[in-house]
């Protein structure tokens, strides 16, 4: 699927995808959320460190949130990165060195610190530029309805209605991917398709319905 791929390739720190970092056009980086739920994870072990860590993701989100409610563009984005999370991250990375010698290699805050410093210019890679986010909480997000409901998908009854099941999760998500109402969009298809020829029946689709006067 990625084999002409070529721009920012945002992933979890599955060693799988290491063989992206020796391909040219391709900068990969890591995800702030992967990183933070191992010191979430910490926490029962060493609470007091675990925090003052969370404690400064914490900081980094929130200047997340500040350009959003700003409508930061890109390059305010970067900017603001720069002068804000930097030094944030600079004092995050000097904390998670000290501890790395203090803690047991094999304790869960040992494991979230190793974790985290071995990917450590990944996970800085985001400041570099606006248009990057901090994690990938938005695809992992438009891919939960899929992931919840893959034990539900064994039980559909046959083969034959799995693939419908799995003609219809296409279609409604075509309609969220453009932006359209999905019960406009089947009222529309209800209303014509009976009049429409074998040769036409691909204008019906969600990406060619043109919505009228209904609002989306």
């Amino acid at each position: 699927m990625l084999q002409n791929f070529k721009g920012y390739l945002q992933t979890d720190a599955y060693d799988s995808y290491d063989c992206f970092d020796k391909i040219e056009g391709i900068t990969t980086l890591n995800c702030w959320a992967h990183a933070r739920r191992k010191f979430f994870e910490a926490k029962d072990y060493d609470k007091q460190n675990a925090e003052a860590i969370l404690g400064l993701i914490q900081q980094l989100y929130k200047n997340e949130v500040h350009c959003r409610n700003e409508n930061f563009t890109p390059g305010q984005i970067k900017a603001y990165r720069i002068s804000e999370s930097v030094p944030i991250l600079e004092g995050l990375h000097q904390l998670l060195k000290d501890l790395l010698v203090k803690t047991l290699p094999q304790s869960p805050l040992g494991k979230a610190i190793a974790y985290t410093l071995k990917r450590w210019e990944k996970l800085c890679v985001y400041t570099t530029n606006g248009i990057l986010q901090i994690d990938n909480n938005l695809i992992e997000n438009s891919i939960r309805p899929v992931a919840l409901g893959r034990k539900n998908y064994l039980f559909a009854g046959s083969h034959e209605r799995a693939q419908d099941a799995a003609m219809l999760y296409s279609l409604f998500a075509t309609c969220r991917l453009h932006n359209i109402n999905p019960e406009h969009w089947l009222t529309n298809l209800f209303e014509k398709i009976n009049i429409t020829t074998k040769e036409k029946l691909h204008l019906l689709l969600p990406q060619n319905y043109k919505p009228t006067t209904e609002k989306q």
